[in-house]
């Protein structure tokens, strides 16, 4: 089998929202901002509003970038603080080790996701994320349109849950208002949502393998299109601290502060496939108090060596795998607060985004 892996970055690979806390260069009412914005793209991605992807808030900031002078260089700074999520260095020399062709399909801007891919030791051949023009001037008729639209925005914050004003506010400043300006904001392509399907099959297509033999991992809005494709044609979909929008897209869950133990099915993966990776998972979250009381006596089929040797020394906290595939709707509520509790945990703020 052709081992093959690809990793959405922020969430699996980095806590940092890299987009988020760029908003914040511009001042304290930045990740308010982000975050009305943000609120506006789930609303809108749900309704599967044409030519909108999942993730293209990363195309809707872009004038505030513009209006207050963010550069490429600032992205890149900000990218310079983020760390990895722990454990996935070990992972990513594990997969290394053993062969693995490693990718990354992100939304994150370029600067941010080569820079993490750099970390991790992947080449930006292999990295698929959003390219970002930040050259271009506004006229200033375009100017007052834009600021008078982030004074609205954040007055917008103050009722967040109001989302028919922020849908008819937001819908008038970047359909109606900017077009008429000449304003085009999608010249930004997000690699979001249904460009996510799309890059993972055309790796797939490229390396002339089918996507039963991928491994997909993601946590967000902006990848329940790429984990549902992998899914649905018989691949492994981890979803990993993920949220109620990509849970129920992927057929493998993983809710960890560690993201090393993803090995244990990418090794079943490659060993045995789909079935394997399924009975492994199904077996963990069937026996899992039994197994954190006693590390030891996890089959050695269903753990490697490093791992159980992490777990019985107590240095990594202990994982929750759920076999998805047989989950009710009850059931996925579960375990949706498993991660969210998790999610929490490792991503902090940029937690109770989409």
């Amino acid at each position: 089998m052709e081992k093959t892996i690809c990793f959405d970055l922020e969430g699996p690979l980095s806590p940092q929202d890299n987009a988020y806390d760029v908003m914040q260069l511009i001042g304290k009412e930045g990740a308010s901002i982000f975050e009305v914005i943000s609120r506006y793209d789930d609303i809108i991605s749900l309704e599967g509003r044409n030519g909108y992807e999942p993730g293209d808030t990363l195309a809707l900031i872009v004038p505030f970038f513009l209006l207050h002078g963010i550069t490429k260089e600032d992205i890149l700074r900000v990218s310079e603080r983020a760390k990895t999520v722990e454990g996935a260095e070990y992972l990513f020399e594990m997969l290394q080790a053993e062969n693995w062709d490693i990718y990354i399909i992100s939304t994150s801007y370029e600067q941010h996701a080569y820079n993490i891919g750099r970390k991790l030791g992947i080449s930006e051949d292999n990295i698929m994320c959003t390219k970002l023009d930040l050259e271009r001037s506004i006229q200033k008729d375009v100017y007052s349109v834009i600021k008078k639209a982030e004074e609205d925005i954040i007055v917008l914050y103050s009722d967040l849950e109001n989302t028919e004003r922020i849908v008819n506010r937001l819908n008038e400043f970047f359909f109606v208002q900017l077009p008429s300006l000449g304003f085009d904001i999608f010249t930004t392509k997000v690699v979001g949502g249904k460009r996510k399907a799309d890059a993972v099959r055309a790796i797939a297509k490229e390396k002339g393998i089918l996507l039963s033999d991928v491994i997909a991992v993601g946590d967000s809005i902006t990848d329940y299109k790429m984990l549902n494709e992998v899914a649905a044609h018989g691949g492994i979909s981890v979803v990993f601290n993920g949220n109620e929008y990509a849970v129920p897209y992927a057929n493998v869950s993983l809710a960890s502060d560690d993201i090393r133990v993803l090995h244990i099915v990418c090794n079943a993966f490659a060993r045995e496939g789909k079935g394997a990776v399924m009975d492994i998972v199904t077996n963990w979250e069937d026996n899992r108090a039994g197994f954190e009381a006693d590390p030891g006596a996890i089959p050695d089929s269903e753990i490697t060596a490093d791992i159980k040797e992490f777990l019985t020394g107590g240095t990594l906290p202990f994982p929750y795998f759920h076999n998805l595939e047989r989950a009710d709707e009850r059931r996925k509520e579960e375990i949706i607060a498993i991660h969210k509790r998790l999610r929490m945990r490792v991503r902090e703020d940029a937690g109770k985004l989409g």
